[in-house]
């Protein structure tokens, strides 16, 4: 097993073989999940300022490689994302690949003021809902993980429960999909599905399809401010960084010097 699509297989299957499981009813479920308090304004929190926004990601290991940093406390991690100035955060909640949980989400948030993306792969209608009822300010939607009726269908529930939708693509076809299916904020990530690596002209040159009113995320790959700043001149309102601030000594000083403010 060598290759992310391999991966990414293997971790679709399982999320729809639980989806097959769940035997409970939409209705209700959306009910409750329309009853919820509201959401904070992830977008907008994204389109804030005029530096490139950092949605942190809070992970604790991936299928290819393994832990990352396993014993990390989401609250304390949260405020630390908060402190160095992310824009909004990301939560693994995958338990089986990620080592994640709902558990981690609800910490992190809970402990900042921060707008929080459930990081999961969102498979079914009944997937949409748990992450309202976990907390969540937003929901990823993976296009090359989902048939373009699906797309749509997630999407137009995600609206209706106040939940924003961060929709992934990793090329130009990916992209006109994710546009024709109404998508507002989308992620390019630069890690290719099927050699694992990742081209750092990925995203410009997904970027130069994306209309301006779109709010652009650059995914995989960012470490240094350099990156930042050249995903910045890219068209990019906002990157996703997660294991390079994670398996950072201190995450927040991580983030700080991603952003390129100095230290005192």
């Amino acid at each position: 097993m060598s290759t992310v699509a391999t991966y990414l297989d293997r971790i679709l299957a399982a999320h729809r073989q639980a989806a097959g499981k769940d035997g409970r009813d939409l209705g209700p479920l959306i009910r409750a999940a329309e009853s919820c308090p509201p959401t904070r304004r992830f977008e907008k929190a994204l389109r804030a300022g005029p530096d490139v926004a950092v949605i942190a990601e809070i992970k604790r290991r991936s299928p290819s490689k393994g832990p990352l940093a396993p014993d990390l406390e989401p609250d304390i991690v949260a405020k630390a994302y908060a402190g160095a100035g992310a824009a909004c955060l990301s939560v693994l909640t995958d338990q089986e690949f990620f080592g994640g949980s709902a558990d981690d989400l609800a910490r992190a948030r809970e402990a900042v003021e921060l707008p929080a993306l459930r990081k999961d792969f969102t498979v079914c209608a009944g997937d949409v809902c748990d992450a309202r009822l976990m907390g969540a300010d937003a929901v990823l939607l993976i296009v090359g993980a989902l048939s373009a009726g699906e797309l749509v269908d997630f999407l137009a529930l995600s609206r209706r429960l106040q939940l924003a939708a961060l929709v992934e693509v990793h090329d130009e076809a990916e992209a006109e999909a994710a546009l024709a299916a109404g998508a507002t904020i989308i992620g390019v990530n630069q890690r290719d599905l099927v050699t694992f690596e990742v081209d750092t002209d990925r995203a410009a040159r997904v970027a130069g399809h994306l209309p301006g009113g779109v709010t652009r995320v650059a995914e995989s790959g960012i470490r240094t401010a350099d990156d930042v700043r050249r995903l910045a001149d890219a068209g990019f309102d906002a990157v996703l960084v997660g294991e390079a601030l994670v398996t950072a000594a201190d995450p927040g000083a991580a983030l700080a010097a991603l952003r390129g403010v100095r230290g005192g």
